[in-house]
């Protein structure tokens, strides 16, 4: 059996360290995948730096990441949708409160995934391309599928126009890619928002009408749009995002929920070693205000917002339901993009640190993934 090696944070806010770890086995309802691509997320890095508050169940010793491309290796007793040597996608959930395992998290050589939430990928398709999809895909989903989110309709390789209106602020983001995407596939129309440059990326994916998010004109000009449509309601994505929601759907007819993908406050500035309690704590009096200040917004606006954890599908309906009823297909046959674009920045997991601090500075349109 081969070795399988990880990269491993031993403690809170610990450096991250390659090192030989136990090879993983599945469990009944599980594969084991070889990973040739992963893929890094703002989540896998503030872990490390702002565990204290966003992850504080996770056990240590533990294995970070979510997005995986490779080639199942084993099989447990109850799979019946994979075979060995089967090239898939999967979300792995080892971050995740409800597993909480070192053996199911993305940054490794042997990863565990639950079948429902692993997805096969067609020979067109490299593992780099892939390895895009799953958070993304998740979070996307998890707001706009879910019986306590925008509860749209599900997304199908035929659906019937809905005659409603989603409004996806962060279009060009891992998640906005994707929302857009699967917003169309269930039936609705799609504006969105972007940067004049990736206007021609949202039209692609399906997006009915573009516009800029820094234009000051930018909420009348949705407000406009949306004049004579029904909203489905807003996924908010990136710093800034929920605020104009709010007011756009208050303006508006139709469902006035947003789904916020990003939180009142960015953690970024949060360090992992020496003053981190002195960079955490004003982070955590920013969130606290801004949050104060959104809810206060909404009420006004008599809007629903609430924030998304992307991976609360992994326990309902909804992860099967994208990665096993409508992904697999919808990828063989063309009808769905693996977005945004792929940008390989590495081999090898010594690399993912590197990759995690450049996507800390900020990327556009793009996801950086490593070949491990």
């Amino acid at each position: 059996m081969s070795d399988n090696t990880a990269l491993v944070m031993t403690s809170p806010r610990s450096p991250f360290s390659v090192a030989v770890v136990p090879h993983p086995h599945p469990g009944p309802d599980q594969v084991v995948v070889r990973a040739r691509a992963v893929a890094v997320n703002p989540f896998d890095r503030l872990i490390q730096t702002a565990g204290d508050i966003m992850t504080p169940f996770l056990r240590y010793p533990a294995v970070v990441g979510i997005d995986v491309a490779g080639e199942v290796t084993a099989i447990g007793a109850d799979v019946t949708r994979f075979q060995l040597g089967d090239r898939v996608v999967g979300f792995a959930a080892g971050t995740d409160k409800t597993r909480n395992q070192a053996g199911e998290g993305a940054f490794q050589t042997f990863v565990v995934l639950l079948e429902h939430m692993t997805s096969p990928i067609p020979p067109s398709l490299s593992f780099e391309d892939a390895a895009v999809l799953p958070l993304g895909l998740a979070t996307a989903a998890s707001a706009l599928f879910q019986s306590d989110y925008l509860a749209l309709h599900a997304p199908s390789a035929r659906a019937e126009a809905r005659g409603q209106t989603l409004l996806v602020w962060g279009g060009s983001t891992s998640v906005g890619t994707n929302a857009v995407q699967l917003a169309v596939a269930a039936g609705y129309d799609v504006i969105a928002t972007a940067s004049p440059h990736n206007f021609a990326l949202m039209r692609t994916l399906g997006a009915t009408a573009v516009f800029d998010y820094r234009d000051p004109g930018v909420v009348h000009d949705v407000v406009s749009a949306l004049r004579g449509r029904t909203a489905a309601g807003a996924i908010a994505i990136g710093p800034g995002s929920a605020s104009p929601c709010i007011d756009i759907l208050g303006a508006s007819q139709g469902n006035r929920f947003v789904a916020m993908a990003t939180p009142a406050a960015s953690f970024d500035q949060v360090r992992a070693g020496r003053g981190h309690r002195r960079s955490l704590v004003p982070a955590i009096v920013r969130m606290a205000a801004g949050s104060v200040s959104l809810a206060l917004r909404a009420r006004r606006n008599k809007v629903v917002a609430k924030m998304i954890w992307g991976s609360t599908l992994v326990s309902n309906a909804v992860g099967p339901m994208i990665f096993q009823d409508f992904l697999p297909s919808a990828l063989a046959q063309g009808r769905y993009a693996a977005a945004p674009r792929a940008e390989i920045v590495g081999t090898g997991l010594a690399a993912i640190p590197t990759a995690l601090e450049r996507q800390r500075r900020g990327v556009s349109a793009t996801k950086l993934v490593v070949r491990v």
